[in-house]
Parts: C-alpha cells; sequence; structure tokens
C-alpha cells in the first residue's frame, strides 16, 4: 500500500511538471517504503533516492534486513543520518553503504538523533543541522541531475 502510494505521488509530480528531474525519498518509513517501490519497479523518471534517517532497524534491535532490497536499486541513493539514530546503528548501516557501492552516499549530522535534534551540549541548534542537511541534498542533487 505504502508503496503503491509513493508510485502515485511520483506519476501526479511527473503530471505536474514533466520537464522537471526528479529525485523521491522522505523521512523514515517513507523513504525505506521510496526505496521499496524503486526496487520493485523503477520509478518513472526518477533520478534519484534521498533518505532522511533511514530506519534499519527498529531501536534496540539491531539489524540491516531491512536494506535487503537496496541492492536492487540501480540509481543513486543518499542516506542522512544523525550520528545518535536509535533506527540505524552505524556499525550496521556503513557496511550497508559500502555494499553498495558508488550508487550510494552516506552523510551523517554529527550529534543528531532519528529526527536530527541535537543535544544542547552540542554547540549546534536542530536548525544548523536542518540548514546542513538541505545543504547537502541540494550539492548531491545537482551532481545527479
Amino acid at each position: 500500500m505504502a508503496a503503491a502510494t509513493v508510485r502515485a505521488a511520483v506519476a501526479e509530480a511527473a503530471r505536474v511538471a514533466p520537464e522537471l528531474p526528479f529525485v523521491a525519498g522522505g523521512k523514515s518509513f517513507g523513504g525505506r517504503m521510496t526505496s521499496t517501490a524503486q526496487a520493485e519497479a523503477p520509478l518513472p523518471g526518477v533520478r534519484g533516492l534521498v533518505f532522511l534517517g533511514f530506519p534499519l532497524h527498529p531501536p534496540g534491535r539491531p539489524s540491516d534486513s531491512r536494506a535487503e532490497h537496496l541492492a536492487q536499486v540501480q540509481i543513486p541513493m543518499l542516506f542522512l543520518q544523525g550520528d545518535r539514530d536509535d533506527f540505524a546503528d552505524l556499525r550496521r548501516l556503513k557496511p550497508v553503504v559500502t555494499r553498495l557501492g558508488e550508487r550510494a552516499t552516506l552523510h551523517l549530522a554529527e550529534g543528531g538523533d532519528h529526527s536530527f535534534h541535537v543535544l544542547k551540549r552540542s554547540g549546534r541548534t536542530d536548525a544548523e543541522v536542518m540548514a546542513e542537511l538541505v545543504e547537502t541534498i541540494v550539492a548531491w542533487t545537482a551532481g545527479i541531475v
């Protein structure tokens, strides 16, 4: 159902703005469902996928089984993760990204949790982290479209 919703959203975007190149993705479950849809059958016109907090596993239950389908994704992928994300143990996520090779880029938001919230003692604000993520997405997207 969620993958079908992703497919419908991509089709609508293509209908509304057929001249634009597309990247697709989402936050947490939305990103995973976008990659699932892409793995099942390429999303028409989508040139890359952006994941904001890819949910590799439930908190406290490290695994990488939720990433198995990513091997079928043949377009560039950008993983934006907080280095304190309870849904993506970096000891599990980094090898996944490495296995994907040049198709995958990992950007870590220092001090960020699953929602990219940073602790006050980090010396950074949530707004600064969000600006960093936006800049990363813009630069990465410019490199693939």
